[in-house]
């Protein structure tokens, strides 16, 4: 099993690779002038998936560039990997969902969000996530899912806890429901093959599934809340503190990113070709997140609430207001 986000405060950035390491920067950036105009460069951990589109688009039309930010985006792992690569100063920001910045608060490690990231598109049977089981499998909604075997990325976290709340909604045990870790990449063959009966699938695994056959029984974070902030952009509390200009900055650039892929987001999907090797009917195909330039609290105290029920956090409570407002 993969190690768990909750061991992240004691984690180095070992797993993200030689390209996250560059030069001796400070937690602050790296700054050079040239002709009087001071330019700050930024380190942002993401992982390379269909949520980050507007940060790929927003470096394009300039909107960083405008506000003196030069970004350099660095492919990682998973949350494992950012949340202590930004608390160590490695990069200066990173992108995880919001249940994992959840886990690593609980566990004293010093994470502050700063921007929205992606959200639910709140559309039930098309959202940016899913449940996908076989053409031909019984399992016809997410109350049949209890008894069987489904994959998540991830164990204890966002996943396998929005499944549960479709499973309890539908009428169904969640405790029953066994869940296994599977990357999202091997999700489609491991569904066709027969490994696990459903596969809860994020993009574009999920059109790659259906385009083999594959059905989608249950849209978890649309069922747990239609407005669900499912990952948010964030710092460490300490450049919060030595550095609020700059995140200030990067914050209002995200923020016209976000404004800017939600309005146009046939620019939104055709980014994905520079960053991922997402093309033709799969590009046309795909589902996108929703891309608010706020997050939402509401649906925030949900996740946490859900989060809590499933005991993630070891009976301690996310300061909610401290991480995300």
């Amino acid at each position: 099993m993969r190690r768990r986000v909750l061991g992240i405060a004691t984690v180095l950035i070992t797993a993200v690779g030689a390209g996250a390491c560059g030069s001796s920067d400070s937690g602050s950036g790296g700054s050079s002038s040239s002709g009087g105009n001071k330019t700050t460069t930024v380190k942002v951990g993401i992982i390379p998936i269909v949520d980050v589109a507007p940060l790929y688009l927003g470096q394009q039309k300039g909107f960083f560039s405008n506000r003196g930010l030069k970004l350099q985006m660095v492919s990682a792992q998973g949350g494992a990997a950012i949340i202590p690569g930004v608390v160590s100063g490695q990069f200066q920001f990173g992108f995880s969902n919001t249940t994992s910045l959840m886990l690593a608060q609980v566990k004293g490690v010093g994470v502050k969000s700063v921007v929205n990231g992606a959200a639910s598109n709140g559309k039930v049977g098309s959202d940016v996530t899913g449940v996908l089981v076989k053409k031909d499998s019984s399992i016809k909604s997410a109350k049949d899912l209890a008894g069987h075997t489904v994959a998540v990325n991830t164990l204890q976290n966002i996943g396998d806890t929005t499944v549960r709340e479709s499973v309890r909604k539908a009428g169904g045990d969640p405790s029953k429901v066994k869940f296994v870790e599977i990357a999202f990449d091997q999700m489609p063959a491991a569904l066709d093959d027969g490994r696990v009966d459903a596969a809860w699938m994020g993009e574009p695994a999920q059109t790659i599934a259906k385009a083999q056959g594959a059905r989608v029984i249950a849209s978890p974070f649309a069922e747990t809340d239609p407005k669900l902030t499912v990952a948010t952009y964030f710092t460490s509390t300490q450049l919060t503190q030595q550095n609020p200009d700059l995140v200030k900055k990067f914050t209002a650039a995200m923020t016209e990113s976000l404004r800017y892929a939600s309005s146009h987001p046939n620019e939104a999907r055709q980014v994905l070709t520079t960053y991922t090797k997402i093309s033709g009917d799969v590009l046309k195909n795909l589902t996108l997140p929703s891309w608010p330039p706020q997050v939402d609290m509401a649906s925030l105290e949900k996740l946490a609430s859900l989060g809590e029920k499933d005991g993630l956090f070891g009976g301690k409570k996310p300061d909610l207001d401290a991480l995300f407002s």
